[in-house]
């Protein structure tokens, strides 16, 4: 076992300090939102309390503060995913409005008729509703990567399901419902042998690995700032600035014009030509303070202690014959989603949740997934680096309550 010293962690998060019906809180929804550090708390309250005013155009005290902290962040998310230039961040609501904002702009201007559009199995609906309905306003296809019975990405055929009307491919970095690791760099690179360029949705990767768009060569990267211990409401689309220069804007409204008339209206540099109307400013701000906070931990001991922590709920599931792990794939991240002996996944998070567990359980907004493996919903336990193997053990002594309960 690693030195991680997730107890000083975890007195940063005020909530874990919580009861939940009279038991301590053991929060293990990590895959839905993280719980939030002080230091992200005290960042938006400060500015809330001490400079809130709009940005760009004030020339005010205030103002001026809170546009050099909202762009300041806009730096720090650069240098998170070392991206090249600032140039690059949209700042967006979440992950879905980042790829929603991909498919409406440069979807809505390259693809046409007849056009191809790869998406996997394993997807979000947030990599897949957009796609579908932009195939369905220009008459394109959308073709599945399908998966295996591990959950795992079957890529035996991948580099033929390219082909000239191949206009995008859109795969998520990890499942956020099996926590399988897709291999996108290799990915990336076979799309790029057919001029087809490539959206990742990273939201279940940006708190637990490092990225490197840079690296990856990704044409777009999107992930949301409440799952890497910042605010909700606030995320990031990166996109190559050629991608973006080139794109028609998304919304209109202020920020996003250099100048308005009746005759033709001229849109301002990017990013801004991507953020009508006033943004998330506190929301920006949150989000920095928790990429800073995880750097300050430090992306590769987060990483070593999450696995230890997967390894050592597997060990534990083990020892449950009543349990069925749904996702078992080689490259995992700390996401444990199983059935229970034929319980509904909506009774084992209730009876969880009256043990102080709390867990996440249904589809998890990846019905084609539930639908490989047959079954309606699972019940899923996703881990953060405040978390400890007492959290562990807490899960499974709460599933023999779920034993109890139905006679198991």
């Amino acid at each position: 076992m690693s030195s991680f010293n997730w107890q000083s962690i975890k007195n940063d998060f005020p909530i874990l300090d919580n009861s939940r019906r009279e038991k301590p809180l053991v929060y293990l929804d990590n895959a839905a939102t993280t719980q939030k550090p002080l230091a992200v708390i005290d960042k938006v309250d400060e500015y809330y309390k001490n400079y809130n005013a709009n940005v760009h155009r004030g020339v005010h005290s205030l103002s001026v503060k809170a546009t050099d902290a909202y762009e300041g962040a806009r730096e720090t998310v650069r240098d998170f995913i070392n991206a090249r230039s600032v140039r690059e961040l949209i700042f967006v609501r979440g992950t879905t409005e980042a790829i929603n904002l991909v498919a409406s702009s440069y979807g809505g201007s390259k693809i046409k008729q007849g056009d191809e559009i790869i998406v996997s199995e394993m997807e979000h609906h947030s990599n897949i509703v957009p796609w579908q309905l932009l195939a369905e306003r220009a008459g394109a296809k959308i073709k599945v990567i399908p998966i295996n019975d591990h959950g795992e990405l079957d890529l035996n055929n991948f580099p033929a399901m390219f082909s000239d009307k191949t206009k995008i491919l859109a795969v998520g970095h990890i499942s956020n419902a099996l926590g399988t690791i897709n291999p996108i760099k290799d990915m990336i690179k076979e799309a790029h042998k057919h001029n087809v360029p490539v959206i990742i949705d990273g939201a279940q990767a940006i708190p637990h690995s490092k990225v490197d768009v840079q690296d990856l060569d990704c044409d777009f990267y999107a992930f949301s700032g409440h799952k890497a211990y910042g605010p909700t409401g606030i995320g990031v689309l990166y996109a190559k600035e050629a991608l973006l220069e080139a794109m028609p804007p998304y919304q209109g409204g202020g920020e996003m014009i250099l100048r308005v008339s009746f005759d033709d209206t001229q849109f301002n540099d990017i990013p801004a030509k991507f953020e009508a109307g006033t943004p998330n400013i506190a929301g920006a701000i949150g989000m920095a303070a928790g990429l800073e906070y995880i750097n300050n931990i430090g992306l590769d001991a987060i990483a070593t202690y999450e696995h230890e922590l997967l390894e050592y709920a597997l060990e534990r599931a083990a020892d449950h014959p009543q349990l069925k792990l749904v996702g078992t794939a080689k490259h995992k991240a700390s996401i444990l989603s199983f059935l229970y002996d034929g319980v509904h996944a909506h009774d084992i998070g209730t009876i969880l949740d009256c043990e102080g567990v709390a867990i996440r359980t249904g589809h998890h907004c990846a019905m084609p997934v539930m639908d490989h493996f047959g079954v309606p919903a699972t019940a899923r336990a996703s881990f953060a680096f405040y978390n400890s193997r007492a959290d562990i053990d807490a899960l499974f002594k709460a599933l023999d309550r779920v034993k109890e309960v139905f006679k198991l």
